[in-house]
């Protein structure tokens, strides 16, 4: 079967096929990507805290969300690109689609070597700004330093493992997100611990993680399993589609750059109370993340369903799928939530040994899944916005939920509630942009339907 029609097959599924068996199709190989993507984040702090040093778990905690600024950069063309292609795909354009694929390639490439020479340039001030201190600036510098050359690569690969679902191609969307996870925890064990790197090792490993990713992506397109293109010759600097992945591009990475930014803020004002509350709270973030990522695969595996449809104008097919997703979402989460609290010591034990930081770590995960049932509710409809190009709802909802909401949070309950303020401020943030992204979904349905 040719490419043309294997790929025609795959979106006749987004418009035909039974609701569920669509909804599931997409959506579980994202869940699965994302949560290999967890798993691979949870491994460099569990095989680094093996080492017994919670210095470098702290230092593990403070050099994350610096470089999610490649993922967050790599999600203006993964996500943006993806809203783009999908509805041009249904709307039949395949030359529209194949030119927006190649100028998202190449803006990666060069965007990511740039990103790259900035970070090695100006690391000591970068250090500095987020908070390193003399026992955790040489751990921070480190793997910073090694984990800076992926630049590139993890643009790559953020982008491809969204823009390639466009097509139908969820399966090997996942793939080329496992094959390069899957490698960074085999390497984790032999590099942290076998070749006593400690933190080196890690960052080593995540480097060749996303350098196993991007070229799994590649030799997917060099062997024209993709109607879509990310060849050269196919890239041109045309306004009205670079407008329109920037328009829904942009927010959904401030949103990502925002969330570094307050994880910087969050590791400030956990430094003040001391190196093993900061190690703690990284720890209780990625246990938190354990929903999140989960819910994340839900809302990125239906997007592309859900743009097919807006562009091929198949509204009471579009709400079928949402409202199924928003179930699916919801009840997943729920579930994800109670396992989580009932073995909330068990999977902090796994990470520290220290008994301080072991007190402040189960503290903090109980409060943060106070709220993180609403997850699902809150990746499915923002990725809808995203679906109906509504640049506007989504820039709304990306600056306020890690931003205009949290960050104000972080320094109010800090002053007011203290070391535990810090963490709560997370569950008041989910609350409030759920009903926002909830306020903004009506919106924009409203406008297109009529």
């Amino acid at each position: 079967m040719s490419k043309v029609l294997e790929t025609k097959d795959k979106l006749n599924l987004f418009a035909n096929a039974p609701v569920k068996t669509v909804v599931i199709k997409n959506v579980l190989p994202s869940i699965a990507a994302m949560i290999m993507v967890l798993i691979y984040n949870l491994a460099d702090t569990f095989f680094i805290g093996q080492t017994g040093d919670a210095l470098q778990v702290a230092a593990v905690s403070l050099a994350t969300p610096v470089f999610l600024l490649f993922m967050a950069i790599g999600n203006i063309y993964g996500l943006g690109g993806t809203s783009v292609i999908s509805r041009a795909l249904g709307q039949g354009n395949k030359e529209y689609a194949r030119k927006v694929c190649s100028f998202c390639f190449w803006s990666c490439c060069i965007i990511g070597v740039i990103l790259t020479i900035c970070f090695l340039v100006f690391m000591d001030p970068l250090l500095k700004l987020i908070g390193a201190s003399p026992a955790t600036w040489e751990f921070t510098k480190t793997y910073l330093t090694i984990v800076a050359f992926s630049g590139p690569c993890a643009m790559i690969a953020t982008t491809y493992t969204n823009i390639i679902r466009t097509e139908g191609a969820s399966v090997q969307a996942m793939t080329g997100q496992i094959v390069g996870n899957v490698l960074n925890i085999i390497l984790d064990p032999i590099m942290i611990l076998g070749f006593h790197w400690n933190i080196a090792g890690a960052a080593l490993a995540t480097l060749l993680a996303n350098v196993v990713s991007t070229a799994y992506y590649l030799l997917y397109f060099s062997k024209g399993k993709s109607i879509l293109s990310i060849a050269f010759k196919d890239f041109s600097l045309n306004k009205e589609y670079i407008k329109a992945i920037y328009a829904i591009g942009f927010p959904a990475s401030l949103g990502f750059n925002l969330m570094s930014i307050s994880q910087v803020i969050v590791n400030g004002l956990m430094a003040g109370y001391g190196d093993m509350a900061l190690a703690s709270i990284g720890v209780a973030m990625k246990v938190s993340m354990i929903t999140t990522m989960v819910a994340m695969g839900i809302g990125q595996g239906v997007q592309p369903i859900l743009g097919y449809c807006v562009g091929a104008k198949l509204w009471t097919r579009f709400k079928q799928i949402l409202h199924f997703s928003l179930a699916f979402s919801f009840l997943l989460s729920l579930f994800i939530t109670i396992f989580c609290y009932f073995f909330t010591i068990n999977i902090v034990q796994a990470f520290l040994t220290n008994p301080t930081a072991i007190k402040y770590a189960v503290t903090f995960v109980h409060i943060f899944l106070t709220t993180s049932v609403l997850f699902g509710v809150y990746y499915v409809l923002n990725n809808t916005l995203q679906a109906m190009g509504d640049a506007n709802g989504s820039f709304i909802i990306n600056v306020s939920r890690q931003g205009i909401i949290y960050i104000p949070m972080l320094f109010i309950l800090n002053k007011a509630l203290g070391i535990n303020g810090v963490a709560w401020s997370q569950p008041a943030a989910d609350i409030l942009s759920t009903l926002l992204v909830f306020l903004l979904y009506q919106r924009a349905l409203k406008t297109h339907i009529e």
